[in-house]
């Protein structure tokens, strides 16, 4: 029985190893198989306040009014507490906000996928959303029902980035040497990212429906490696200051890290003034969140921010 029981862990051992390598592999092959190898990583950073305040008055009203952003939320029937409080609350910001649902579901509105498999989910909604919004809006937002935005922080970051570039943003880590935005704090593709992704879809050796590991990757990974080929690469967004502004933890999480790692600065060693994304909220503290970003206001204070993004009518 010890033998066979040395024999058994062995055999898991060599067979995690074998899988360790084969990962490796695959993405050295990714790496291997664009065209835009050379391109080095960097963090791109919120305009500071000084800049947008020496556009002119009609530069800052064009500004606000032609950056549009559309926003795909990833559903499923057991995320309905999360999808209604999601609906009520900060979605309203987005210029428009859809949800994509894995099936039909009654109580709410939804474009159904008809599928459970979270990569092909994704894949289906960035394809609709491609197809039916490509002249309509300029950046896209996409996010999983526990997470809470603050769309018009997204927008200021925004401000100078130019959507006919290929731009891919979020938080970024990486996983062997493949870098990637990480779909709990909110992904981020400007048109042109999106367009190519439009087109490597349709190319199954580079982006297929599923991936050739031994196991199955997740889907953020996934969305990585077909927009490694596009020339697209993950890009982690900071504020001036250089903090994270899309967050994979929620706020109380991330003053809990605060207090125990910078105890004399919790504020500032918690988040960016800036944040646009926060992750793992309950449907009743994204309520707490709107109220305490659009609503709570300390009185005899002014907030005179040069630019105004409103929310669509009604």
């Amino acid at each position: 029985m010890i033998s066979e029981g040395s024999s058994f862990i062995k055999g898991v051992v060599l067979g995690g190893a074998f899988c360790m390598l084969v990962t490796l592999l695959g993405h050295i092959r990714v790496g291997h198989g664009t065209k835009s190898h050379h391109h080095e990583h960097h963090h791109i950073q919120a305009p500071k306040k000084e800049d947008v305040l020496n556009f002119s008055e009609a530069e800052r009203l064009e500004l606000s009014r032609s950056i549009r952003v559309y926003c795909i939320i990833l559903v499923k029937p057991k995320d309905l507490g999360h999808w209604a409080a999601v609906k009520e609350t900060w979605s309203k910001h987005c210029d428009k906000a859809e949800f994509y649902s894995s099936e039909k579901v009654k109580v709410f509105d939804s474009v159904a996928l008809n599928t459970n498999d979270m990569w092909v989910m994704m894949r289906k909604a960035y394809k609709i959303t491609y197809e039916q919004y490509k002249d309509e809006f300029n950046w896209f937002f996409l996010a999983y029902p526990t997470t809470f935005a603050i769309i018009e922080n997204l927008k200021y970051f925004l401000l100078q980035k130019d959507p006919s570039q290929p731009f891919y943003l979020g938080h970024t880590v990486k996983s062997g040497d493949l870098e990637y935005v990480v779909g709990e704090g909110g992904i981020v593709l400007s048109i042109e990212s999106l367009r190519r992704l439009s087109r490597v879809f349709e190319d199954t050796d580079k982006c297929p429906e599923q991936g050739g590991m031994i196991w199955k990757l997740a889907e953020d990974k996934q969305l990585a490696i077909c927009l490694k080929y596009t020339g697209a690469f993950a890009e982690n967004a900071e504020d001036s200051e250089g903090k994270d502004v899309f967050n994979t933890k929620s706020v109380n999480a991330l003053i809990k890290e605060a207090m125990s790692t910078h105890p004399q600065e919790v504020v500032d060693g918690c988040c960016s003034d800036m944040a646009i994304t926060f992750s793992g909220l309950a449907p009743n503290h994204m309520h707490v969140m709107m109220f305490g970003v659009y609503r709570l206001r300390p009185y005899g204070h002014s907030y005179n921010d040069a630019l105004v993004f409103l929310p669509p009518e009604g």
